[in-house]
């Protein structure tokens, strides 16, 4: 099998070409057979409208140009969950040739599921039967030749990991492309079956008009498939047809003992799988060695008392590698945009021009990629529990405790990485199936002060509390910020998003050692988004404050300030007085417009026109807060947190309780532009970001106010 990547414009149409959709519960080997055609053209990219990635391999095998989309991983073909909605709209509307449902040869039954619900589909299909060589292993034997005679579809046994059965698997799927499609033999009860035959014959009888077969609408109608019934709701039948369904429904939850049509059509595919389990599958009485060696690692890794320090342990140590190892190309990443600048800035005689590009532009995106070696050891990490199996049981460990506070157990990943930075944070909470617990998680990361916020905690910390004890109170800001995280997921679990917490089902697959090739192809991929997405909005925001920070430039001030310089008698009065202009360039600028303008509405807060417009510049990145201060107050942008006279100043001129409030609005109110940006993208919608902005502005503004209240009453 030959990778190739073909010119669209060049061959528009394909005689030859097959398009799959790969299909399959999540841990059962898709993203691995995916890499198992070898030297095969990955494409990945992110299906329209969602976040949710998608990865196309493209390949020329036998004559035959194939396309494969790996769809996102579902226990069940519903659309409750981002996944499940993106994998069911796909395969109910897009067009593609065939199906390869992916099972897991170790839990057939299980993964069955799925592949009955397809099996009502009217599309070719072919089952691959991965991990047999684990099935083997585990003495577990599957006849898959008597499976296909079962089901009147294809099955091949594979394994993506040995890379066995891969080219019978093409071989089937060409053969099945050619050949006419076969009914499927899903059987169902007496009592369903008889329903079925009720509906198909009435159909047949009025002679409509269906791309799929009878039998695959009625089974739909039997269970309530809302799309099937919005497509008869509107034809002249549905007035007969209607009471023929309120019956047949009637009639089968009669049968099942329930009223729920769902529950009757659960046992009716657990029945069914369980009969196809029986028939096919054969178990050897020799010692399921990988089971055992899985469960004495469990009965380690997720110990009621143990489980939770061990996982810390591990978080820590990824931690400590994150800003350890990764602090040190940083330092070469800084150094190169600083030498960038250099170069740059004596070839632009405008200054201007000078300033925007070297200021803005290098110093804006310089932030961003600053930050990449952290993030790829940080995906490189994640991935690596994820591949193993190991997050699984962290979801299951964490969820108690996270449930007490409205949250999902598998929110601690990206909880924990806002820590680092919000951007992959907002990113990491892909891993949430359910809307409402990513939607929750993500309204929640903010509260995790990020590294950009260390500066100004670091430079208030030092100003007002000394070098004795400013460890300790930046340890109490971030614990402080947590808890105030879990607090808010509780107000936000019972007013916004309320209902009912969806039950914690979560498989637990079994230790597999990680591929390396899926780590990188994640990792580089994950990189790459991290790059596009940020660079480009964090570069757009530098430049924009710039602007506004800059303009409207008053060159009376200039001339006035120029013959003070001039007769300054010292290069320090000299400083000064260049400081002292910027000050008062920037009051007049458009941020220090706004600033001054929105002093009365944060005067309960005790804060004067510079801290606001800090603020402002806070909306941007975060770390641009500290360089702000040092403008405003006098001792010029090129200062750092660690700045002796900076924070002598913030001492001398901000009262402590307006510095407690000001901490607290920093700790609370929205992220950076870029990571506001990514918080929308990943939430579905920009409006999400305006809620955001409201639910963190009241947050900060009130928790500020008390904040301050009680600084001054304790004096």
């Amino acid at each position: 099998m030959n990778g190739v990547e073909h010119d669209k414009k060049a061959c528009p149409i394909i005689a030859n070409h097959v398009k799959v959709a790969l299909v399959g519960q999540p841990n059962v080997g898709k993203s691995m057979l995916i890499n198992s055609v070898s030297n095969a053209h990955l494409h990945v990219g992110n299906f329209s409208g969602v976040t949710v990635d998608k990865t196309e391999v493209l390949f020329d095998y036998k004559n035959y140009h194939f396309t494969v989309v790996d769809l996102p991983g579902t226990y069940a073909f519903t659309d409750y969950t981002i996944e499940e909605r993106v994998t069911h709209d796909y395969l109910c509307a897009e067009d593609y040739d065939i199906i390869i449902n992916v099972v897991d040869s170790t839990n057939l039954e299980k993964n069955l599921q799925l592949t009955s619900e397809l099996l009502t589909m009217s599309k070719k299909i072919v089952i691959a039967l991965n991990m047999s060589d684990e099935a083997e292993k585990e003495g577990i034997e599957i006849d898959a030749d008597y499976m296909s005679e079962l089901l009147n579809v294809p099955c091949v046994k594979v394994s993506a990991a040995a890379k066995t059965g891969i080219e019978d698997l093409i071989d089937t799927v060409v053969e099945t492309h050619i050949s006419e499609k076969k009914e499927p033999k899903l059987i169902f009860s007496e009592a369903v079956e008889e329903e079925i035959t009720t509906i198909v014959s009435y159909l047949q009888k009025h002679k409509f008009q269906a791309v799929n077969s009878y039998r695959n609408i009625a089974i739909n109608l039997l269970k309530n498939n809302k799309k099937t019934y919005e497509k008869l709701h509107d034809e002249p039948i549905w007035t007969e047809l209607q009471p023929i369904l309120i019956e047949a429904a009637r009639h089968i939850e009669l049968h099942h003992d329930t009223d729920d049509i769902k529950e009757a059509f659960a046992e009716e595919y657990a029945s069914f799988n369980r009969g196809i389990v029986t028939e096919v599958v054969q178990y050897k009485e020799e010692k399921q060695v990988q089971k055992t060696l899985t469960e004495k690692i469990d009965s380690i890794l997720i110990h009621p008392l143990f489980g939770i320090p061990i996982f810390l342990f591990f978080m820590w140590g990824l931690f400590q590698l994150t800003f350890t190892v990764g602090n040190i190309p940083m330092e070469w990443i800084d150094g190169f945009f600083v030498w960038l600048g250099d170069v740059v800035s004596p070839t632009i005689a405008n200054d201007d021009v000078r300033s925007l590009i070297v200021d803005g532009i290098i110093g804006g995106v310089g932030a961003v990629v600053l930050f990449t070696p952290n993030i790829i050891i940080l995906f490189i990490g994640i991935a690596l529990l994820e591949t193993t199996g190991y997050m699984s049981r962290v979801a299951f460990l964490l969820d108690g405790f996270f449930h007490k506070f409205g949250l999902h157990g598998q929110s601690f990943i990206p909880l924990v990485t806002g820590f680092g930075c919000s951007i992959p944070a907002y990113m990491s909470a892909r891993i949430l199936k359910n809307d409402r617990d990513r939607l929750l998680t993500l309204f929640i990361i903010g509260f995790m002060s990020c590294g950009a916020r260390l500066p100004v905690y670091v430079l208030f910390a030092g100003a007002f509390f000394g070098e004795a004890m400013a460890g300790n109170v930046l340890f109490a800001i971030y614990v402080s910020g947590a808890i105030l995280g879990l607090i808010m997921a509780k107000v936000l679990k019972m007013t916004a998003f309320k209902g009912v917490d969806e039950p914690f089902v979560m498989e637990m697959p079994k230790y597999r050692l990680p591929s390396l090739k899926l780590i990188w192809h994640t990792v580089l991929t994950q990189t790459i988004m991290y790059l596009k997405k940020a660079g480009t909005f964090i570069a757009g925001a530098a430049m924009l404050i710039w602007f506004l920070s800059n303009y409207p430039h008053s060159d009376a001030l200039d001339k006035v300030y120029a013959a003070k310089i001039e007769q300054s008698v010292d290069a320090s009065q000299k400083i000064a007085l260049e400081n002292e202009l910027a000050e008062e360039q920037l009051g007049q600028s458009y941020l220090g417009r706004v600033g001054k303008l929105k002093e009365p509405l944060f005067a309960p807060l005790g804060f004067d026109w510079k801290m606001n417009v800090a603020l402002q510049a806070g909306l941007a990145a975060k770390e641009v807060v500290v360089s702000t201060l040092g403008v405003l107050y006098s001792m010029g942008g090129d200062v750092t947190e660690t700045s002796e006279s900076l924070a002598d100043n913030i001492r001398k001129h901000i009262p402590f309780a307006s510095a407690v409030a000001f901490i607290v609005v920093v700790m609370t109110y929205l992220p950076c532009l870029a990571a506001t940006t990514v918080f929308a993208k990943e939430a579905g919608s920009w409006k999400y970001a305006v809620y955001l902005f409201i639910f963190t502005s009241i947050v900060a503004y009130v928790l500020a106010f008390f904040a301050y209240r009680i600084a001054l009453a304790l004096g």
